[in-house]
C-alpha cells in the first residue's frame, strides 16, 4: 500500500519536478561561464573574462546594469535631468510635380518635322507646305536664316539671323537640343520644295522601334566619291531617330569646325557619319522610304507609275500649285484607299453574319453603323421630321410649317441627290432613274448613328431600249457621325479683370436702379475682379442741353452714392454724342481709353450679371484666338406668363418663365486687340461706304472681318429681364428685324398668348 501511494505521489509531482530540472538546465546553458579573477583592483562579486581580441569581456549578473566601460562604477550611475532641446524641424523639401502626366512618366510624342525654308519661298512655298502637312501633323516648324517682314499666319517659323546653308542646319539641330529632344521620338527634315504625304511619314515611324539608331532617306553618294558612306538627299527628306541624335549631341560642335562643305544634308551627313558610323540607309527591316523625282512642268494626275503612286515624298516641286495638285491626287488615293477597306469589312461582316445565331438578321444596316437607339420609355422615343423640297413641318418657333431653306435645304437637296445616285449604281445599265418628285420625306437625328433619313421618290425608270414609266420607290439613307477631333485650345486663366460696359440711352435710365442694386450684390460686396463703365450716349438735342438738364443726372448721382457706399469701388462714365447709337461707333471710342489687352464684356442694363458668368466670359474669351456672343436667358412680360398670379420675386430656367434670345447678339466678350485688328481690317469698306459703321454690328463685323473663332452658346447664368426695346429705324434692316423680332418673342410663350385670346374671346362673347 506504501508503494502504491509512493508512486501515485511521485505521478503527480513528477511533470512538475522533470519541468523545474529543465528549466535550471536551459538556463545555465545560456550564460558564459567565465573565471572569477581575484585581482585586488577588481570588484567584489565581479565576473571578468578575456576574450578571443584581448578585451574584457563578462556575463552580466542578473538585475545588474552593463556599463559603458570597464572603468565605469555602478556607484557613478545616479539619476539625473536631462534638459528638453527641442528638434527644429528640418525644411521639407520641394517636390516637384510635373504639369501633365505625360511628363512625368517621360511619354514623348512620335513625331517632329522641320521644313527648311527661306525668306523668298516662305510665303509661298511654304505657306504651300503647311497648308497640306500641319493638320496631319502634331509639330510643323519651319525654320529660316532670315525672317521676312511678314510672317504667313498660322506658321511657327524659327529664324536662325544668317542665310549661310550649314550655319542654318547646325543652328536647327542645336535648336532641337535645346526645345525638342525629350519630347519626341523621331525627327524629319524636308525642304520646302518638297511635297510630303503626311499619313504615309507617320505610319512608316509608326512601325520603327523608338530606340534604334536610324538615319533613312535616298542614300546619296558624297560629291568625288573620296569619304565612304553614303548620305541622305535633303531634296526628299530623311528621319533621325532621337538616339540617334543624342549620340550626335557631344560631337555637333566639331562637326561645324572640321566638316567644311557646301550642301547642308551633305555636311550632316558626313557628321553623322564620322562621330556614329551610321550611313544613310532606303530600307530598314522591310520598311522602305518611297520617294520619287518629278519632271519639270509634270503634271500631277498624269502620272501612271507604281512609285509615283506610292511615295511619301516627292520633289521637286515647282510652284504651291503644283503642291496643291499633289496634295489632291494622294489625298483621292487614300480616300480610295478606304472606301476599299470600308467595302472589304461590310463583305467580311455579311460573311461572319451568316453562321451567326440570328444569321443576317444579326448584321445592323449600314453595315458596320451603331444599331439604332433603342429608348427605355416613351419620353425617349425620337421625333422623325416630315419634310419636301420646299417646306419642313417641324420649325424652331413652333410654327406647323415653314420653309424649307439655308443648311436645311441643301441637306435635303444632297439627300436626294445621294439616292439617286445610288440606285442608279445599283440598277444601271439595265435601267436608268431620273427624280421626278419627292412624294414624302422624314429624317431624324439619332445620337449614337447620325441623322436618318426615309424618302418616298417619284422615278422616272428608262429600260435600254428607251421606253420609260413612273415609278416610286422608298429609300433608306443614314449620315453618320463622323470622327470625333479634339481641338486643342490655348490656356487662359480666370483671374483676368472684366471691363463692363453698359450702354444708356434715354429710355433705358428706369433699369439702372435695379441694374446697380444686382450688381453691387454679385460684384461689390465679394470683390469681383471687374470693373463697371457706363456710356451715356446723348442725341444731338439732348447734348445742347445737357448743362441746364441733364438727363443722367439721376444715374450719375446714383453712382456717387454706390461709390461712397463702396470706397474701393470707382465707377467710371463716358458720354457721347450720336444720332445713331452703333456699337461699333462707341466701341471706337472706348476702345482708344484702354489697354490693348483689356477684356470687354458688352452687355445691356437689363441684364443680370454675376460671377458665374464672369468665368465663363473670361474662359470663353481668347486674346488672338476666339470671342464670345452669349445667348442670354430672356424673361417674358410677367404680366403675360403669370396672369392673374401673383409675380415670383426670382424666376426659374423654365420654359414658362421666358427663352434664349437667339436673335439678340448685343452682349460679347472680347479682347481690345482683337476688336483693334479686326476694326482696321474694315478701314477700306468703310472708306467706300461709311454707313457700314450703322448698318453692322460687332458680331457681323468679327465674323466678316477677324478670322477668329466667334464662339456662340446658350448662357443659363445671364439673364435679363422684361423690357419693351425701342428699335431705331436708323439702324440696317436686319438689325431693325431682329430687334422687332426679340421683342414680340419676348412677350409670352405661344400657350401664354392663345390663354389670353381665348379670355379675351370669352369676354366678348358674354
Amino acid at each position: 500500500m506504501r508503494f502504491s501511494l509512493l508512486i501515485s505521489v511521485l505521478r503527480s509531482l513528477g511533470p512538475v519536478v522533470i519541468g523545474i530540472s529543465l528549466g535550471f538546465t536551459l538556463s545555465l546553458l545560456s550564460v558564459s561561464w567565465s573565471e572569477d579573477a581575484c585581482s585586488p583592483d577588481s570588484k567584489e562579486g565581479e565576473a571578468v573574462s578575456l576574450g578571443k581580441d584581448g578585451l574584457l569581456k563578462g556575463a552580466r549578473k542578473p538585475n545588474s546594469i552593463s556599463a559603458a566601460s570597464d572603468v565605469t562604477s555602478e556607484e557613478d550611475f545616479q539619476p539625473r535631468i536631462v534638459p528638453y532641446k527641442q528638434v527644429q524641424p528640418s525644411a521639407p523639401k520641394k517636390v516637384f510635380r510635373a504639369k501633365y502626366i505625360s511628363t512625368e512618366l517621360g511619354m514623348r510624342e512620335r513625331l517632329f518635322v522641320g521644313v527648311m525654308t527661306s525668306k523668298n519661298t516662305i510665303s509661298t512655298l511654304g505657306v504651300a507646305v503647311n497648308r497640306t502637312i500641319s493638320h496631319h501633323l502634331d509639330a510643323v516648324i519651319f525654320f529660316t536664316g532670315s525672317r521676312s517682314r511678314k510672317i504667313p499666319h498660322g506658321m511657327f517659323v524659327v529664324s536662325h539671323g544668317d542665310e549661310r546653308l550649314i550655319w542654318n542646319m547646325f543652328q536647327t539641330i542645336k535648336y532641337i537640343f535645346d526645345h525638342y529632344i525629350n519630347e519626341y521620338d523621331w525627327f524629319y527634315f524636308v525642304q520646302d520644295d518638297a511635297y510630303t504625304e503626311a499619313d504615309r511619314i507617320k505610319a512608316l515611324v509608326e512601325h520603327l522601334s523608338m530606340d534604334r539608331e536610324l538615319y533613312m532617306g535616298r542614300p546619296e553618294e558624297f560629291i568625288g566619291g573620296a569619304m565612304e558612306g553614303r548620305y541622305c538627299y535633303g531634296g526628299f527628306g530623311y528621319l533621325l531617330s532621337r538616339s540617334l541624335l543624342l549620340r550626335l549631341q557631344p560631337f555637333l560642335e566639331n562637326c561645324r569646325n572640321d566638316i567644311l562643305s557646301a550642301r547642308p544634308d551633305e555636311w550632316l551627313g558626313r557628321c553623322i557619319i564620322d562621330y556614329t558610323s551610321i550611313n544613310c540607309v532606303g530600307e530598314y527591316e522591310g520598311l522602305h522610304y518611297h520617294h520619287y523625282e518629278l519632271a519639270k512642268n509634270s503634271d500631277p494626275s498624269k502620272e501612271q507609275s507604281e512609285e509615283f503612286k506610292k511615295a511619301l515624298t516627292v520633289h521637286p516641286v515647282s510652284d504651291p500649285e503644283q503642291m496643291y495638285r499633289l496634295h489632291r491626287f494622294f489625298t483621292e488615293i487614300e480616300l480610295q484607299k478606304t472606301y476599299d477597306e470600308i467595302a472589304k469589312l461590310q463583305a467580311e461582316i455579311k460573311n461572319v453574319s451568316v453562321v451567326a445565331f440570328e444569321g443576317n438578321r444579326s448584321a445592323q444596316w449600314p453595315v458596320g453603323i451603331n444599331p439604332p437607339f433603342e429608348p427605355k420609355s416613351r419620353f425617349e422615343v425620337l421625333k422623325w421630321e416630315y419634310f419636301t423640297e420646299e417646306e419642313i413641318y417641324s420649325c424652331i418657333d413652333g410654327s406647323p410649317k415653314c420653309e424649307l431653306r439655308g443648311i436645311d435645304r441643301m441637306d435635303v437637296a444632297d439627300v436626294i441627290d445621294t439616292a439617286i445616285g445610288e440606285l442608279n449604281k445599283k440598277y444601271m445599265p439595265t435601267i436608268h432613274l431620273k427624280k421626278q418628285q419627292l412624294i414624302n420625306g422624314y429624317r431624324r437625328f439619332d445620337p449614337i448613328r447620325g441623322m436618318e433619313y426615309t424618302l418616298d421618290l417619284q422615278l422616272e425608270a428608262v429600260n435600254q431600249k428607251g421606253h420609260s414609266r413612273s415609278i416610286t420607290k422608298r429609300v433608306h439613307l443614314v449620315r453618320p457621325l463622323s470622327q470625333i477631333e479634339i481641338i486643342p485650345m490655348p490656356y487662359v486663366t480666370e483671374a483676368t479683370r472684366v471691363h463692363i460696359i453698359i450702354p444708356l440711352t434715354l429710355q433705358d435710365r428706369s433699369y439702372v436702379d435695379h441694374f446697380l442694386e444686382v450688381f453691387a450684390s454679385n460684384a461689390f460686396e465679394t470683390s469681383e475682379n471687374a470693373i463697371l463703365t457706363f456710356l451715356f450716349i446723348y442725341d444731338p438735342v439732348e447734348a445742347q442741353q445737357v448743362s441746364q438738364n441733364d438727363i443722367f443726372a439721376s444715374v450719375k448721382s446714383q453712382i456717387t452714392v454706390y461709390e461712397r457706399k463702396y470706397p474701393a469701388v470707382k465707377i467710371p462714365w463716358i458720354s457721347v454724342k450720336t444720332e445713331t447709337p452703333s456699337q461699333i461707333k462707341f466701341m471706337d471710342i472706348i476702345s482708344k481709353k484702354h489697354p490693348v489687352d483689356t477684356l470687354f464684356f458688352l452687355a445691356e442694363v437689363s441684364t443680370n450679371i454675376n460671377s458665374e458668368f464672369l468665368n465663363r466670359c473670361r474662359m470663353n474669351a481668347i486674346n488672338n484666338w476666339q470671342v464670345f456672343f452669349p445667348i442670354h436667358f430672356q424673361e417674358y412680360n410677367p404680366d403675360v406668363a403669370y396672369h392673374n398670379q401673383p409675380h415670383p420675386d426670382t424666376v426659374d430656367l423654365v420654359k414658362d418663365a421666358g427663352l434664349f434670345d437667339r436673335r439678340s447678339f448685343d452682349e460679347a466678350c472680347f479682347y481690345n486687340s482683337d476688336y483693334m485688328t479686326t476694326r482696321s481690317r474694315m478701314v477700306a469698306d468703310v472708306q467706300e461706304n461709311e454707313e457700314i459703321l450703322e448698318n453692322m454690328d460687332i458680331y457681323e463685323m468679327f465674323v466678316k472681318y477677324s478670322g477668329l473663332h466667334v464662339f456662340r452658346a446658350i448662357e443659363p447664368a445671364l439673364r435679363q429681364q422684361y423690357r419693351y426695346e425701342v428699335c431705331n429705324p436708323r439702324l440696317s434692316e436686319d438689325i431693325y428685324h431682329r430687334c422687332v423680332q426679340s421683342n414680340l418673342e419676348s412677350i409670352g410663350s405661344r400657350s401664354q398668348l392663345a390663354m389670353l385670346l381665348f379670355e379675351q374671346e370669352q369676354g366678348n362673347s358674354t
